[in-house]
Parts: C-alpha cells; structure tokens; sequence
C-alpha cells in the first residue's frame, strides 16, 4: 500500500507542477460544448433534450486527451522498469496510476459539469443524476483507458490507436451515463442505470489492473 500511495501521490505533484494539462482538459470539455449551440442552434428546447449526450460524449472525448501521457513519462525516463521491477504488484500500481488520472481528469470535469448543464439548459432535476452518472461513471473510463494506453504504449502511431481501441469499450458507459439523466427528467428512477454504471465499475476494478499490467510487460520485454 505504501507504494500504492506513493505513485499516486507522485502523479498528483506532477500534475500539480504542471496545471495545464488537467486544465486543457477541462478547456476541451467546456468550448466543445460551447459549440454545439453553433451547430444544432441556440433553441433551449433543442439543447435541453440533448444536453446528457452532449455532455456524456464531450467528456468521454476530454478523457481521451490525457490518456496517452498515462505511462509515457515513466517510458521515456526509464523509471517504468524500475516500477516493473518493485516488490509490489505491478497491477497495484498500475491501480494507482489509474486512480491519478481520475483525480487529476475525471474530478475536474465531474466539477465542471454543472456549468455545462446551466450552458446546455438541462432542466434542474438533471443535475444530481448527471452529477452522480459521471462520479460513478468516469473511474471506469479511466480504468479502461489505462488498458489502452498501456497496450499502445510505444507504437509509432499509439495516438491514433488508442481513440480507436477504447472508445469501442466505452459505449456501455455512455449508454448507462445519458440514460440515467433520461430516466431521471421523464419522472422515472435513475437508481437502475446508476446500478449497471456500478456494476461496470466494479467488473472494471479488478480486471483493469490485471490487463495494464500484463500489456507494461508485454511492452518491457
């Protein structure tokens, strides 16, 4: 566990040092937004009944763009054999690791995500289930996401392969995400949607690291 700790807490003073990368993110996730009205027109009945898409989709997009700097600090300094290498579990670090891109990607745009709400008109009952879709929804896009950054960690063109290997794996949450806010603004329970979100969440948890794991030392040998 001390090593646990210490990768996470490695990853958050860098990405404190370096606050623009969770900040681009978060820049991404807001002007992306901000275009939709452009496109689809500034009706608010229009913007409302697509608000949880746009917002689920937009986030999902904004996940992808730290995805590739998951493990390549650590490839390029040459401290991801020495990770490989420690008398802990590499799947437990590699949990770690998982755990600081949702602190430093998935919380600020769960923080975000009320103003792109008030910005899109979605109706005020949207708001906790959208809040709470994207709490228990974002920790398995960063679990799955580390699978493929771990998996392209290398190749020549690992940009342009990882959009195309985890978003694929990304639909059942987007899916479960927009209709819990669906359910909640047509007066139904969002609590089933929510509960299938867990449940990915929880299937994710443990096979997640296993896969990252396995992939850092495919890419090591």
């Amino acid at each position: 566990m001390n090593a646990f700790v210490a990768v996470v807490a490695r990853d958050l003073r860098l990405a404190l040092r370096a606050p623009g990368d969770s900040a681009t993110v978060v820049l991404f996730f807001v002007l992306t937004v901000i275009l939709f009205p452009f496109g689809v027109g500034p009706e608010p009945q229009i913007l409302a009944r697509i608000a949880s898409g746009i917002a689920w989709v937009t986030a999902l997009l904004a996940c992808l763009l730290s995805l590739d700097r998951l493990f390549q600090l650590e490839s390029e300094d040459g401290s991801l054999e020495q990770i490989a290498l420690s008398p802990a579990p590499l799947e437990l670090l590699a949990l770690g690791k998982c755990l600081a891109h949702w602190l430093t990607t998935g919380l600020p745009l769960i923080a975000a995500s009320p103003l792109i709400a008030l910005f899109l008109h979605l109706p005020a009952e949207g708001y906790p289930a959208l809040l709470a879709a994207l709490a228990i929804g974002t920790p398995t896009l960063s679990l799955i996401g580390g699978i493929g950054a771990a998996l392209t960690l290398g190749a020549r063109r690992g940009g342009v392969l990882l959009p195309l290997l985890v978003l694929p794996l990304y639909i059942p949450v987007l899916i479960f995400g927009v209709a819990a806010v669906e359910a909640e603004l047509a007066g139904l329970s969002a609590r089933p949607h929510l509960l299938m979100l867990g449940g990915l969440a929880a299937l994710a948890l443990p096979l997640a690291p296993w896969a990252i794991a396995a992939a850092l030392r495919q890419s090591l040998e």
